[in-house]
This record gives structure tokens, C-alpha cells and sequence, in this order.
């Protein structure tokens, strides 16, 4: 699995409150555009949120689901954007002092992508999820601050 890491000025309890909005799911996630709709039980397990990765006019509509979920330290989910397959996420959530590290694994388990050589797709997925924490950042250190 890829692994990127991030320090984040807030708390987790902070932290978690953002990805407990399933609403603000494209504003942190690189490649989610827009949302459709979100379950009404999201994080719990089995929950969805039904999103559009890509750009205009080449949109594809599919969905993210939550496979394990402990607030306010872990959210696991199984992301989807077909045709270029799946993935697992896991975010990890920690107390690191007056701040909360955050962490990103990612790896490809179904689909095109998981045909992509190893360590080639860490290469993009991390690239991918450094500018996906620095947004998830922004978001939550900005409704601290706010």
C-alpha cells in the first residue's frame, strides 16, 4: 500500500468532523468532482456516498463505501471509480501533541489499476494523496480557524 503522512493544526475530534461530512467529500479528494448523494447512516460501515470523479463532460458517476469505521482514529473505505477499477483506503487518524497526524494507504484491489506494476502505482497514489491530505488540511484547518 502507498503511505503518506501529514500533520494537521486541529484535533482529531476536528479532523473527523470533516470526514464525517460525506457533503465534503470532493472538496479534499483528488479526482471526486462532484456529489450525488450521501447515505444518511454515512461514516457507519456499509454506508455510501455516491460521487462523480473526472472532469466535465466526462464525468463517471460511481460510489465510495465504508468497509471499517472508529471514530474519531479510523476510516477504511473501498472507493470506486469504474472503469479504472478499486481501491482501499485507509485514513488513521492520531493525537500528535496539539496537532493530529494524518495517514493515507492506498493500494488498487480491483480493476485496470491493479495491473499497473507496484511500484508505479505507489508513485502516482502518493502523489495523488500528498495534494489529497494538503486539501484535507485546508478544509479542516480552515473551519478551526474560521
Amino acid at each position: 500500500m502507498s503511505r503518506n503522512t501529514r500533520r494537521i493544526h486541529a484535533t482529531p475530534a476536528q479532523v473527523w468532523e470533516v470526514l464525517a461530512d460525506g457533503w465534503l467529500y470532493p472538496l479534499w479528494v483528488v479526482g471526486a468532482s462532484r456529489m450525488r448523494e450521501v447515505d444518511d447512516a454515512w461514516p457507519q460501515a456499509g454506508s455510501r456516498l455516491y460521487h462523480s470523479v473526472g472532469t466535465w463532460p466526462a464525468l463517471i458517476d460511481d460510489n465510495t463505501e465504508v468497509l471499517r469505521v472508529q471514530p474519531p482514529s479510523l476510516l477504511e473505505l473501498r472507493a470506486r471509480a469504474w472503469p479504472a477499477g478499486e481501491a482501499t483506503v485507509r485514513i488513521i487518524i492520531e493525537a500528535a501533541g496539539t496537532e493530529t497526524e494524518v495517514t493515507i494507504e492506498e493500494d488498487a484491489t480491483k480493476g485496470p489499476g491493479r495491473l499497473i506494476p507496484k511500484p508505479l502505482r505507489d508513485v502516482q497514489l502518493a502523489w495523488r494523496n500528498v495534494e489529497t491530505l494538503r486539501r484535507l488540511a485546508y478544509v479542516v484547518e480552515g473551519r478551526v480557524s474560521g
